[in-house]
């Protein structure tokens, strides 16, 4: 086999690549052997016949559609190994010659994994961070049970702090137009939570169980749903029910009724206990990312840019189920957002490349710490996930070769990065 390989760019290479008889001759018996495991030669029980006979009675044309299949597959994979390149993307292959079984050259064109250099990763230090959990965390928590367990009566007087209100309320934008995700029936809301949009709960104090009321809100700026921040949204509300709140008194009784808890102060001290682990996991993520980012940073990395809009095509996809659970199209929430869909993909390119770019990273370390998973470390894995889920049909999902390459890509990852959390510490 004759190779020659040109970097067009650090990321995408092109490779011409010819084979004579001698590198084809292996592959066309190979091919033979498929098609005599069902061509029947007479005077041969089928599978049984030499290869030249075979050769005889198959149809030329599927013979070498195979064959070229099968050898352009193997020559390039030989290519590929000889030149220790890092696919990206699929290569995008020319056939420019073939003269049957003694004579092939196309060329190849890739996008591959360009140079990493890594920083001196094992000097990078970060200090950990310890959860803490306030006495206002707990009352937090307490004031939920409380409202858990609260006694509701309905009245027929105007709502006031305190009460809760059942309402239906819908959204428009200044067209007139309904706003999705700006909509809710029999919506249960206690008045002065300030757990609805700032300003929402003070415009219904003072109505009662009938009355509607027509109001405009602005969303804040930080609002969690990207497409109604800082719009100016025209509710039309009304109330289904005003329920008077009676909540329990925090004692021991209280305690018992919530959870096996004889004291006030042990329930106090178990909702700390789980606030706190709750705490240091997301204390120790947010170290983790932190950590990976700045090693990342600190990296050389060539990013090609077929990864970078293959991650912006997944989280594209995983946004759209999204916005199915919520009754919204992609057309409306590109509309709301007052954006094309080319628009939508440039905004999210920087985080693509940041998020590839964090991945590439991790798997050079990997290879530089020698880093693998072993067949023992995925199986309890996968074991541990069915103990977890008992739905046939999920389990059968495990079962699957490419939800396990993910789940043993996901492993490396975690033992990648327990790695270098032993170094930073």
């Amino acid at each position: 086999m004759k190779l020659t390989r040109t970097d067009k760019t650090p990321t995408q290479v092109s490779l011409h690549i010819s084979a004579d008889g001698d590198d084809l001759t292996p592959i066309k018996n190979h091919v033979l052997s498929h098609f005599g495991a069902k061509v029947k030669v007479p005077g041969f029980r089928v599978g049984t016949a030499p290869a030249a006979l075979v050769e005889k009675h198959v149809d030329q044309r599927a013979l070498a559609d195979e064959f070229i299949e099968h050898a352009l597959n193997h020559l390039y994979g030989k290519a590929i190994d000889a030149e220790k390149l890092r696919p990206a993307s699929k290569p995008e292959v020319h056939l420019k010659k073939f003269v049957p079984f003694s004579d092939l050259e196309f060329e190849a064109h890739l996008d591959v994994i360009g140079p990493i250099k890594l920083p001196d990763y094992k000097k990078i230090k970060l200090p950990k961070k310890s959860a803490e959990v306030t006495p206002s965390d707990v009352s937090s928590v307490i004031k939920s049970l409380q409202l858990r367990a609260a006694v509701r009566k309905e009245v027929q007087r105007p709502a006031k702090l305190g009460d809760e209100v059942t309402i239906d309320f819908s959204g428009k934008d200044k067209a007139g137009k309904p706003v999705p995700g700006a909509e809710g029936k029999d919506y249960p809301l206690l008045l002065g939570s300030a757990n609805f949009i700032p300003g929402f709960e003070d415009q219904l104090i003072g109505l009662k169980s009938g009355d509607k009321k027509d109001f405009s809100i602005t969303f804040p700026k930080d609002y969690g749903a990207v497409t109604l921040q800082g719009r100016a949204i025209t509710f039309n509300v009304e109330i289904k029910k005003v329920s008077e709140v009676s909540q329990p008194k925090v004692n021991d009784d209280f305690a018992a009724k919530v959870g096996p808890f004889k004291t006030v102060s042990e329930l106090k001290t178990d909702i700390k206990k789980q606030l706190r682990a709750e705490k240091q996991m997301q204390a120790d993520r947010e170290f983790e990312n932190e950590l990976i980012m700045k090693i990342a940073d600190k990296s050389q990395v060539e990013i090609p840019k077929t990864l970078v809009d293959e991650q912006i095509r997944a989280a594209e996809e995983e946004e759209k189920k999204n916005l199915m659970h919520r009754d919204q199209t992609w057309q409306e929430h590109l509309e709301a957002e007052g954006i094309t869909e080319e628009q939508h993909r440039q905004r999210q390119r920087p985080e693509a490349e940041a998020r590839v770019r964090a991945g590439l990273v991790l798997s050079e370390v990997a290879e530089q710490e020698n880093i693998f998973v072993t067949p023992e470390e995925l199986e309890i894995r996968i074991q541990i996930l069915k103990g977890q889920y008992q739905d046939p049909q999920m389990q059968a999902e495990l079962d699957k070769p490419e939800n396990q390459r993910d789940l043993a890509a996901r492993l490396m990852t975690e033992k990648t990065v327990t790695k270098l959390v032993e170094y930073a510490s």
